[in-house]
C-alpha cells in the first residue's frame, strides 16, 4: 500500500525512529499496513472503525462502491477535506482514489494480524460500518489489544468522540461504562 510506504518514508526523512499511530477508517488500514510492513517503527496503534477482512462489514457496504460518485461522499467528509486539504480542488481525485482503494481492498489474514506486537486500541461505534463481532475477532487476533465500543456512535460520529477514549499504549480507555470492572494497568 503506497500510503503506508509514503508515511514511513516521511518519518525516516524526519528522523523519527518510532511513532504512535492513530488511523481512522482508511487511515486505520494504512496504520495497520505500517505495523505489518515496518513493525520496528510502531510504538502503539489506535485503530478506529477498522476491519481486517471484507466480511467485517455488511455486503451492502461493498456494493456501494460499484457506482460511487462524488455526490455520494458524506457531506461531513467533504467539508473536512475542503477545510484542511492544501489543494481542495483535488477533492475529485482524492475521492476517486479512496473509492478505488476500497474496491481493491483485500484485507489481511488472521496469521498476519497475530504478528503485530504493538499495544493496540481498537475503537468503533456500536452503529459503525464495522460489525462489533468482527472487532472482537480482531481483538483476539492482535496479541496486545483493548477494544472500546462507543455507544450511540456510527462511522461518521467517531471523529467527534475522541474525548471518550484515552490511550497511552499501555492502559485501558480512561472512561469506563457504568458497572464495567476495572482492569489492572
Amino acid at each position: 500500500m503506497q500510503s503506508a510506504e509514503d508515511a514511513v518514508a516521511l518519518l525516516r526523512r524526519l528522523h523519527v525512529a518510532k511513532a504512535d499511530f492513530l488511523g481512522y477508517s482508511n487511515g486505520g488500514h494504512i496504520a495497520l499496513e505500517i505495523a505489518l510492513r515496518h513493525p520496528e517503527m510502531v510504538r502503539s496503534l489506535i485503530l478506529e472503525s477498522v476491519f481486517f477482512s471484507r466480511d467485517g462489514t455488511d455486503p451492502r457496504f461493498w456494493q456501494g462502491f460499484d457506482q460511487a460518485k462524488l455526490d455520494d461522499m458524506p457531506l461531513e467528509l467533504r467539508k473536512a477535506y475542503l477545510a484542511t486539504a492544501p489543494h481542495p480542488e483535488q477533492l475529485p481525485s482524492f475521492f476517486a482514489k479512496s473509492v478505488q482503494r476500497m474496491r481493491e481492498f483485500k484485507g489481511w489474514t488472521p496469521a498476519q494480524l497475530q504478528t503485530i506486537r504493538a499495544p493496540t486500541l481498537l475503537v468503533l461505534g456500536d452503529r459503525d460500518i464495522v460489525r462489533v463481532e468482527h472487532a472482537v475477532q480482531m481483538q483476539h487476533l492482535l496479541p496486545d489489544t483493548r477494544l472500546a465500543v462507543l455507544p450511540a456512535a456510527d462511522h461518521l460520529a467517531m471523529t467527534d468522540r475522541a474525548a471518550d477514549v484515552a490511550f497511552d499504549g499501555r492502559r485501558v480507555p480512561a472512561r469506563r461504562c457504568e458497572g464495567e470492572p476495572r482492569l489492572p494497568p
